[in-house]
């Protein structure tokens, strides 16, 4: 990597607007006690886009402070991802130029040479009416589509020298060139045509992706496949399906919370923070317990999230089962949450609803409803 330090021209200072502001303290309060340092890289990004898309040293010093991080800290993260620019860019864009071996084999130095006529002969260094800077980037993820670019978060596909020169006038006179392919195709699909999945209403419905993104930008509810998790018997009959699966000394039956179904079918940051919200309103609760490690204990570290170290503490108190996990309630998990002292991290990485899944089908269960193989 090339050596990269900060511009030598610095403004006064940098604060949050009052609404980026009211948005970081809602990101740090996703992270434990103590880990508030594990947002700088969303709080830095964040600083970039109000700051005109640069990254300044009084934003280092401003960002530092508010986790409680050593300034030396928050430079060494942004000098170390070429994600934040360390200099003013163009107002009206930024174009990275993909130079990875399948964009340079298909026409990127000539993407470069425009550039070099167009804007600035060095990259980084902005255009003579400032509207424009560039750069040569790592591969941008398309290499199917070569030559690229990206502007902002819009990347420009199959690109010829003369269909980069009208996209850079288009931006200039204040218009929004269409993003993706420009050589006509819709995605990745042959050159010649696509040979298979040629229903044209398969475009039209658009992907589960789209739909789980529109929904958390509405703040609503996730509309997919996978099934509601399961009631008080639902849970009940998948524990019995386990040898020892109930608890000795535990209690009447599971508990399924409607709160906890809820944060496990929400989408987006905000239903995270609410079921984090939830939990410090609510009296902890003793979960079902083994007194004694069953004769079938489940490998718990298959969840995301818990790892040797977390199952050993779980095994010491007295958790041992998938179907354990997935009956928890919010009092139920305040209850293990205290314990593990990594407060938030239950729901975060949404424990209860992968536990459902490996209790009711295993690894099967698991890959459809989260599309993965478990760990």
């Amino acid at each position: 990597m090339s050596f990269r330090r900060l511009h030598p021209e610095q403004p006064d200072g940098f604060e949050f607007t009052p609404e980026n502001l009211e948005w970081a303290k809602k990101r740090i309060a996703l992270y434990p006690e103590g880990r508030k340092a594990s947002a700088v890289i969303p709080l830095l990004w964040r600083a970039q886009e109000q700051n005109g898309g640069w990254t300044t040293e009084p934003m280092i010093r401003y960002i530092a402070d508010m986790l409680g991080m050593r300034p030396i800290r928050v430079l060494e993260i942004a000098t170390f991802y070429t994600m934040f620019q360390l200099q003013p860019i163009g107002r009206k864009a930024h174009i990275q130029v993909c130079g990875t071996t399948p964009c340079m084999l298909r026409g990127a130095e000539d993407l470069v040479k425009v550039c070099k006529r167009r804007i600035a002969e060095k990259a980084h260094a902005l255009s003579d009416d400032g509207d424009f800077s560039w750069e040569e980037v790592e591969c941008l993820g398309a290499c199917t589509n070569a030559p690229m670019i990206q502007v902002g978060e819009k990347v420009y596909e199959d690109l010829t020298p003369e269909r980069f020169e009208e996209i850079i006038d288009e931006i200039a006179a204040g218009k929004d060139p269409k993003p993706g392919p420009q050589n006509g195709r819709t995605s990745s699909e042959p050159l010649g045509g696509p040979t298979t999945l040629t229903d044209a209403s398969i475009l039209e419905r658009g992907s589960d992706a789209e739909a789980l993104i529109a929904a958390a930008k509405a703040g609503g509810q996730r509309q997919e496949a996978a099934p509601a998790r399961k009631s008080d018997e639902g849970v009940a009959a998948s524990a019995d399906a386990q040898a020892d699966a109930v608890p000795a000394g535990g209690g009447e039956g599971q508990k399924a919370a409607a709160s906890a179904e809820t944060k496990n079918d929400a989408t987006g940051e905000e239903a995270v923070a609410a079921a984090l919200a939830e939990l410090e309103k609510v009296e902890e609760k003793e979960p079902q317990l083994f007194t004694e490690p069953p004769a079938k204990a489940d490998d718990l570290k298959m969840i995301s999230g818990i790892g040797p170290k977390i199952e050993k503490i779980l095994h010491d108190l007295g958790i041992y089962t998938f179907a354990q996990i997935a009956a928890w309630g919010p009092e139920e998990i305040k209850w293990v949450d205290q314990r593990l002292k990594f407060k938030g991290r239950i729901i975060r990485e949404d424990w209860v609803a992968q536990a459902d899944a490996l209790a009711s089908g295993g690894r099967d269960e698991y890959v459809r409803r989260f599309g993965k193989e478990p760990r």
